[in-house]
């Protein structure tokens, strides 16, 4: 898809637009945002992964009492 040089002009003139009409209570609300979606996403990531490892641990675990045990 080609974009015109007008079409490429209006574009930006509404970013900078939006980007002007912006305060910095506005932005730092935006910072905010981002940042806690940000967090809850690495920490369900790296939870899912802790999960994963201790999974594999128990797994193991019973693995070896069923060889020795039984």
């Amino acid at each position: 898809m080609r974009v015109s040089a007008s079409e490429a002009v209006s574009y930006a003139g509404s970013g900078v637009s939006l980007g002007s009409a912006l305060t910095l209570t506005d932005i730092g609300v935006i910072v905010g945002i981002a940042t806690a979606i940000l967090t809850f996403g690495l920490n369900a990531y790296f939870m899912w992964r802790k999960d994963q490892r201790e999974q594999r641990e128990s797994d193991a675990r019973l693995h070896e009492l069923e060889e020795h045990g039984g």
